[in-house]
């Protein structure tokens, strides 16, 4: 057995830890609801996508999926653009039996593209995509799976009409019942209001958020089969990768992967640890392959991705970095209050909580989406103590001295902000 470690795992890879997100995606769109998936990288969007439409299938439901990144780039067009997304969907769901598509595309010269796309919808792909041995011969839904939707910022073009265009085909089930078999998930690195600012023309406000959290340990019992062989208390072992990586997806598959390595060095092919030992075990595995030395060894790469999001945009960069700093010396200042109150009950201790309030601010948002940090109650907080380790008090203040005199004016206005 091995661990996968970057990408998405196939629908049967024993390693899938099956989360809350599963049954919320898979329940919300047979019940006819508009789903995204939105979340920092690596969090196993499209693993969780792969998952979904494979029980689907199975269900007789059918599904195809569109990868934007393949469909265009920043000097695509329009027309282009949306004659990708056709051409992909008429494939995808092999109607090239029942219609000749040159045929079909040349009679729709003149329209816009997404009047073509409509069009498209409406005559070809509803009514020909077919069930699996069904008596109505018709599948009993169609799922429009949409990844990586973040590309499309990155467009020469406005794709208002697109997301436009989404939300008439739900609002269309009320007079058309062919729409209601019809339904739509997307997956990326991106916020609702990155996509479209207008509010009434935006399918998000009748749409279902599906949240994605790191791993659980009850959740995660499908990674201790390759641990049981590689190491002594397997259990312990895995609980203490969960406390270092947060149950972050690709950093909790990495550090298993980690442990079967270090096992297969080992004579007998197998780690054996004295009892009460094995937090310690765990956290010198971590630093020695992660934490030090973190960005030579960051491959697949993970971490720089998280540092790249951070200090892309130079004017950005300075209010991210102040941002999270805060979260961080709020959490330092939280620990060492935990750490001399000798009163609480090892039973009892709560994650550090940052005194940040969430909002829909730019900053925070822009500082979610990287990974680095998580909602929790209503507050900011550090995702992990990787991540703490690596991007710490000293690597904040060394980016901000970096980035002078950009992350000034912010300073300048976080401090007057909190004197107010």
């Amino acid at each position: 057995m091995r661990y996968q470690v970057g990408g998405s795992l196939h629908s049967d890879d024993p390693t899938y830890v099956v989360r809350q997100a599963d049954e919320k995606l898979y329940t919300s769109l047979k019940n006819g609801d508009f789903c995204y998936v939105f979340n920092s990288r690596q969090m196993g969007k499209s693993s969780l996508l792969q998952r979904i439409s494979h029980r689907l299938k199975s269900e007789g439901y059918k599904c195809v999926y569109l990868d934007v990144t393949q469909l265009g780039s920043d000097d695509t067009t329009s027309a282009q653009w949306y004659k990708g997304i056709i051409v992909s969907m008429f494939y995808g769901l092999n109607l090239a039996e029942h219609v000749n598509f040159k045929q079909w595309w040349d009679i729709q010269a003149g329209l816009s593209p997404i009047q073509k796309l409509h069009q498209f919808v409406e005559e070809v792909l509803l009514p020909n995509v077919k069930g699996d041995g069904e008596t109505d011969d018709k599948a009993k839904g169609i799922f429009i799976f949409i990844d990586e939707i973040d590309s499309l910022l990155s467009l020469n073009f406005p794709v208002n009409d697109f997301f436009a265009w989404i939300r008439h085909c739900y609002n269309q089930q009320a007079h058309d019942p062919n729409f209601q078999r019809l339904g739509f998930a997307l997956f990326g690195v991106v916020s609702p209001s990155d996509l479209i600012a207008d509010k009434r023309r935006t399918p998000f406000n009748i749409g279902t958020a599906i949240e994605l959290y790191g791993f659980r340990l009850h959740e995660a019992s499908p990674l201790l089969n390759g641990l049981k062989e590689a190491i002594s208390q397997p259990e312990v072992v895995l609980q203490e990768v969960i406390y270092w990586t947060g149950g972050q997806p690709f950093l909790t598959q990495k550090l298993c992967q980690l442990v079967l390595q270090s096992a297969s060095k080992s004579s007998d092919q197998k780690i054996v640890l004295s009892p009460k030992t094995e937090a310690y075990w765990v956290e010198e595995l971590v630093r020695s392959h992660i934490i030090q030395h973190w960005e030579s060894q960051d491959e697949p790469e993970h971490l720089r991705t998280i540092r790249d999001r951070l200090l892309f945009n130079q004017q950005q960069a300075g209010r991210l970095l102040s941002l999270y700093q805060q979260v961080l010396q709020a959490e330092e200042i939280e620990d060492r209050g935990d750490a001399n109150n000798k009163d609480i009950s090892d039973s009892l201790p709560l994650p550090p909580i940052s005194p940040i309030p969430t909002d829909d601010s730019r900053e925070q948002t822009e500082l979610l989406l990287s990974g680095l940090v998580e909602k929790y109650n209503g507050y900011l907080r550090i995702k992990n103590p990787i991540y703490r380790s690596i991007f710490n008090s000293e690597w904040v203040l060394r980016q901000l001295d970096n980035l002078r005199p950009y992350s000034l004016p912010f300073n300048a206005w976080v401090a007057s902000d909190f004197q107010d």
